[in-house]
């Protein structure tokens, strides 16, 4: 890469370095009439980057349903705003910190989590909630992966859940969910998603749009150093090489303190009626921040870099155009009112100095020491770069047959030790270790934090009186293993999990937000995934009502040649109307009935079907070794996910609202990873009271199933459209007869028992019975004790 010296001459080798083809420089030329200067080059080579401009992703994008008539502020902003009613407004967003949480785990997955904070605040938002969603290569030794490699991820794994704690519980946002997944494809390309929720009043959100001829630009926040330099166009954008764990300076470094102090400093500032736009310093620094605020609000803006904030000295303007220091927002203020905003960061102890103004004629200058730096159009930089429609290839199809597929125990086999192996797996075992290390209570309006509930629960305060009434809910979801072997099944169960999960809390699902992480965009097979996702997401998602609001797209996950798994994740926000509704995944009271609520039209009276056939069988097996099950016991990733019905899961999802509502339920809890045993298990653990010394045990459940077909199918098949509740038995015919107006099949499956057991027949014989507390001391332990042990 070259030095930053503007009296470098740009060459086409120098522009290659940059990221830029050929092709891409020639437009950079072509748009500013002559040859680049060093800085200019830069600041087209992070702003045309992958990641800043989208530019193997749009086309595929549009497809993507963005309106809803509780959309406020859909994709192109900071962060998606939906109305939540009484003249408030909820900011959420998920976007991508990989690439940097590998080189360096915690400030990668710190300034992840500082990022998309500052996208929530920068709307007008007050931050009151954090999720994630990660994923990491495998930390013991397998087949897969060496003792060596398994040493590195658990290192990767314990400075990302650090650095996502450190940021979080320091800048004072509660971390409430999310979710956590280990696959050797992931072992040196980790995913850190951070989902970041604010609220707002409706007539209060900001804009990312400059305007109002010489109007004052003002930089705000912690000074520019050198860190992040090409984060975005290199790191972001590129695919993983051996020369990757060189590129530490290429990660930011972040301070949650600092960002405190801007948050509040931004939301007073605000509050004065002088600040007229506001954009975050994240990607690309101040170029992006400039570009894109006079490219959306049709004017020009020029700067002066001698006036900017600086914590290094000799500085040249490439570096201080493309740094990503953190803490940092650019804002545009009313002519002659400038004076308030600077006293209100001063009041903060914050910098706050105005470096240029806005300008007409849609040019963006940068000055600095008296001498014009950069000289560009800001529309067509930021938006008429690139705009790639890649070759599209779907892979060669797999050729399995039944050998390849999970081959079901004998009937009558007692499977309580692979109900404890499958308890164990990292995948189903319980990430406390992790969110011990959150605060998840700061700002006391969590309702259901992690484990409580199928989602993330937070109250709604009335602004003026701090009066409860309703609540938001929120879930994360992503099962990259289903969209390798079927993207477009894969993200439509990603969608409607997540969705799913809001219900099972108690709350609608309004809008969704997504964060697309897939490996190289220049291979034909990984575009044919993308595109493939992108058409299972806007399925589901016009079938579940929630529309797309914003999110993010992170390319090039891959290394040395070898590509993650596809992994849409997908956050859906769901809203309840009374707070005192939440539903949590607890069973309760000794005699509740358990019910199975099974949506899907084609299997209401399965329970009692005729035995299975033998092409029903095969197809059954097909299915089952995509299952987690499969792959703990026995090491099978193979098949097909399980085939969706969308307008099931939206009747079971509408049932669910109604039986809350209502009052009904005692518990519930969506049927999803590891199947019904484990999500009845998960019922039982969630009832126990973890003390300093000990737990107590809450209740154990018997659960008698009549399915056909194999105890294990049964048992651990991961069908989705499905959830189990608990209820009093005076409420089972009400339960009963709403499940009967949805079209929900409502199965009596067992009961919630007193003492220590856990029981699962399957068509009258025991295939699980163990003690309530040596199941829950598989699950709960096997995270530390691996990571305690090595």
């Amino acid at each position: 890469m070259a030095t930053a010296s503007t009296e470098i001459r740009v060459t086409p080798e120098i522009a290659a370095e940059h990221g830029l083809t050929a092709e891409e420089y020639a437009r950079v030329k072509q748009i500013l009439g002559r040859e680049p200067n060093i800085t200019e080059l830069g600041i087209f080579s992070v702003m045309w980057s992958e990641h800043c401009s989208y530019k193997s992703s749009k086309v595929h994008l549009k497809r993507l349903p963005t309106r809803g008539k509780l959309v406020v502020q859909g994709p192109g902003e900071n962060a998606g705003v939906v109305d939540i009613g009484d003249g408030l407004v909820a900011a959420f967003k998920i976007e991508s910190h990989n690439h940097p949480s590998y080189v360096e785990p915690f400030q990668g997955a710190t300034t992840g989590v500082g990022g998309i904070l500052r996208d929530i605040f920068t709307m007008g938002a007050r931050p009151i909630a954090v999720l994630d969603s990660l994923r990491f290569g495998e930390i013991t030794l397998s087949k897969h992966t060496s003792e060596e490699e398994a040493a590195k991820n658990r290192r990767i794994l314990d400075g990302v859940i650090r650095g996502i704690g450190s940021y979080g519980n320091c800048f004072g946002v509660p971390t409430i969910g999310g979710e956590v997944g280990f696959e050797p494809c992931y072992s040196q390309n980790p995913l850190v998603n951070a989902l970041a929720l604010g609220i707002a009043k409706k007539e209060e959100i900001f804009l990312a749009k400059a305007k109002g001829l010489g109007n004052p630009v003002i930089y705000v926040g912690a000074k520019t150093g050198r860190d992040g330099i090409h984060g975005a166009s290199l790191l972001a954008s590129a695919e993983f090489t051996e020369e990757s764990k060189q590129k530490r300076p290429n990660v930011q470094v972040g301070d949650p303190f600092m960002e405190k102090l801007l948050l509040e400093a931004c939301l007073e500032a605000m509050q004065t009626g002088a600040v007229v736009a506001i954009q975050d310093m994240g990607a690309a620094g101040l170029t992006c921040s400039t570009m894109e605020m006079a490219s959306r609000g049709g004017t020009g803006i020029e700067i002066d870099l001698a006036k900017v904030p600086q914590r290094e000295t000799g500085m040249t303007p490439y570096e201080i155009m493309l740094s990503e220091s953190q803490e940092r927002m650019l804002l545009v203020a009313e002519k002659g009112r400038e004076h308030e905003v600077l006293a209100v960061f001063k009041k903060w102890g914050l910098d706050a100095v105005v470096v240029g103004q806005v300008s007409e004629g849609g040019i963006a200058r940068i000055n600095n020491n008296g001498r014009v730096a950069a000289e560009i159009p800001a529309h067509p930089l930021a938006e008429e770069g690139p705009v790639y429609q890649r070759p599209i290839a779907s892979p060669a199809a797999r050729k399995e047959t039944a050998s390849d597929w999970f081959a079901f125990a004998a009937e009558g086999t007692n499977l309580t030790q692979n109900f404890l192996k499958l308890l164990a797996s990292l995948a189903i075992a319980s990430k406390r270790w992790i969110t011990e290390q959150y605060d998840t209570s700061v700002r006391t309006n969590t309702l259901a934090g992690p484990g409580a509930s199928d989602a993330a629960v937070v109250r709604i305060k009335d602004p003026k009186t701090g009066v409860v009434k309703r609540a938001l809910a929120l879930s994360t979801d992503g099962n990259g293993r289903w969209c390798q072997l079927n993207p477009r099944v894969g993200a439509m169960h990603a969608v409607a999990e997540a969705a799913r999960n809001v219900a099972a809390s108690g709350a609608r699902p309004i809008a969704a937000t997504n964060c697309l992480n897939f490996g190289s965009p220049e291979k034909p097979e990984v575009m044919w995934q993308f595109s493939e996702t992108i058409d299972g997401l806007a399925q589901a998602c016009t079938a579940l009502g929630t529309p797309i609001t914003g999110g993010n797209v992170s390319f090039y996950n891959e290394t040395l040649g070898k590509s993650i798994y596809p992994t849409p994740v997908v956050g859906v926000l769901g809203l309840i109307e009374d707070a005192s509704q939440v539903l949590k995944i607890a069973f309760r009271d000794e005699g509740d009935v358990i019910l199975l609520l099974d949506g899907s039209a084609s299997v209401i009276g399965a329970q009692h079907a005729a035995p299975l056939q033998g092409n029903q069988s095969s197809a059954l097996a097909r299915e089952f070794s995509s299952s987690e099950y499969s792959k703990t016991i026995a090491g099978i990733v193979a098949g097909e996910p399980p085939a969706i019905d969308l307008a099931a899961e939206k009747r079971l999802i509408d049932c669910l609202l109604t039986l809350a509502a209502e009052g009904a339920l005692q518990s519930a809890h969506d049927v999803s990873d590891g199947g019904l045993a484990v999500t009845l298990a998960e019922s039982c653990f969630a009832s126990s009271v973890v003390g300093a010394q000990h737990v107590t045990p809450g209740p154990g459940a018997h659960a008698k199933l009549e399915e056909e077909g194999p105890a294990e199918a049964a048992a651990f098949g991961e069908r989705g459209t499905r959830a189990v509740v608990s209820i009093t038995p005076s409420k089972l015919a009400a339960v009963l007869d709403t499940a009967r107006q949805y079209k929900v099949a409502a199965h009596q499956i067992g009961q919630v028992t007193r003492g220590d057991v856990f029981r699962i027949e399957h068509k009258g014989r025991a295939v699980i019975d163990s003690s309530v507390e040596t199941l829950r001391d598989a699950w709960a332990h096997s995270l530390e004790r691996t990571l305690t042990t090595k």
